[in-house]
């Protein structure tokens, strides 16, 4: 499956933010909103504090802000104020045909993992990083690896020291996110992972037997028998339940007889270190490293 890199995004060039799931702290936002602003000219809209419940508004004003953004064609890349939930209420209505036209960045993870597997289907690399509220409790070298990220999305990346929890070697197209969204993804019948795949895993506040679920769901659905190779990032606030068991157990458990290798601790996902990477470009598994190339 070849994919396309919408273009790079450079200092200068026209964003936009949006919120298409849950609200946030304004400070936050702030911090992170005048950081891109130093950079980047933005759009977003005035009603992007709006709230409803644990909602960033109702489904109408969320997918009006993001589907403008999406069919506009000086957009460069959309970059997400948080994520939460929400994402998956308002996916249907929005102009995918439209995006597919002119592809931009749709930037951040978590709950955002709905708009990457929606680039994903239509053979369009998206970034997956931190959001808007993140940016100010990131630090210079965070920060300079997030602009990177923008500005040069075919470059080399590499995440070295990954723990073999199943050795070997892989190739493919990076492709997931977090755990939870795929499995919703795959229960609505959304999800068509490319055949081959490596597939990047990480969530949050997740129980080490629903964890377990969450993959047996996603096996039983022949999900990840596309996959070629799985790494993981980080489980946050996932504890080693009461019988003993962890949650890299439970995906080991998993996941061992799958016949791929499967590596953990690359530094992506809800906690402090959220690396941003591409998904949708070619990458290698092997030997406690995983490497991003360019898809030609």
């Amino acid at each position: 499956m070849r994919f396309t890199l919408p273009a790079p995004v450079l200092r200068g060039d026209l964003i936009a933010v949006a919120a298409p799931s849950s609200g946030f702290d304004p400070a936050e936002f702030e911090r992170g909103y005048q950081w891109l602003a130093e950079r980047y000219r933005i759009r977003s809209s005035p009603t992007i504090f709006a709230r409803r419940g644990y909602l960033a508004g109702d489904d109408a004003r969320r997918r009006d802000e993001l589907g403008a953004a999406l069919a506009d064609p000086e957009v460069k890349a959309i970059i997400m104020a948080r994520g939460g939930y929400g994402a998956m209420r308002i996916v249907d209505g929005l102009p995918w045909d439209a995006f597919a036209a002119h592809p931009k960045w749709l930037v951040g993870f978590s709950d955002i993992t709905t708009f990457h597997v929606e680039a994903m289907k239509r053979g369009i690399a998206s970034l997956h990083a931190p959001h808007v509220t993140a940016l100010g409790r990131m630090d210079g070298d965070a920060l300079g690896a997030y602009e990177a990220a923008l500005a040069h999305p075919g470059k080399e990346l590499r995440f070295a020291s990954l723990q073999a929890r199943v050795p070997g070697d892989a190739s493919g197209v990076l492709v997931g996110g977090n755990l939870a969204l795929l499995q919703a993804l795959a229960a609505s019948g959304r999800l068509a992972l490319p055949s081959g795949c490596i597939l990047a895993l990480e969530d949050v506040t997740e129980a080490p037997y629903r964890i377990d679920r969450l993959l047996t769901s996603l096996r039983l659905g022949g999900h990840l028998a596309r996959a070629a190779g799985i790494v993981l990032g980080e489980f946050v606030d996932c504890p080693t339940g009461p019988d003993g068991v962890t949650p890299m157990d439970a995906i080991e458990n998993c996941v061992r007889d799958l016949g791929v290798p499967v590596y953990a601790g690359a530094p992506f996902g809800h906690g402090a270190i959220n690396t941003p990477f591409v998904l949708g470009v070619r990458a290698v598994l092997r030997a406690g490293e995983l490497v991003t190339q360019l898809v030609e």
